[in-house]
């Protein structure tokens, strides 16, 4: 009767267990359960400086999806970038998708502008009007050699 309790409360410990681990799996991923209506759309860059599947995708600061794959274009070397979009969230053909950073280091997400337009995009669909990542390295090397250089041109006689 002893060994009939303990395997009672072991088993109780571990399907509560399991509970709690898929409740902490669903909150961190997003809370997205199976069944939740979603489309797909793509969206062309020059560089995405970082992106990585699984950014999320928001309006105004409100995550609507998130991102399934970055790829490249071999015919253009363009990237492409897809996202899953909420079913409910109608995104306009001149929507600006831009990459942002949370943060001056932070993790790089995708930003949608919604555009005026009627026409909106439909599942599979291509938005073309981005703005590429802000490559952070560049500006600050271009910055220090613009110093420099001014420099050299204020020493000459």
């Amino acid at each position: 009767m002893r060994t009939n309790r303990l395997e009672l409360f072991v088993g109780t410990f571990v399907v509560l267990g399991l509970a709690a681990v898929a409740y902490l799996a669903l909150s961190i991923g997003g809370g997205a359960l199976m069944g939740e209506e979603t489309y797909m759309v793509s969206a062309r860059f020059s560089n995405v400086g970082g992106l990585n599947p699984g950014a999320r995708v928001a309006i105004s600061g409100v995550t609507v999806g998130k991102v399934e794959a970055v790829r490249l274009n071999t015919e253009d070397y363009s990237a492409i970038v897809d996202m899953r979009i909420r079913a409910d969230v109608q995104l306009p053909v001149d929507s600006i998708v831009s990459v942002k950073t949370s943060g001056l280091i932070g993790d790089k997400y995708l930003a949608v502008q919604p555009g005026v337009e009627m026409d909106y995009v439909g599942p599979g669909g291509l938005l073309t009007e981005t703005e590429s990542a802000v490559d952070i390295e560049s500006l600050v090397s271009r910055f220090a050699f613009g110093s420099v250089q001014q420099k050299q041109e204020r020493d000459e006689p």
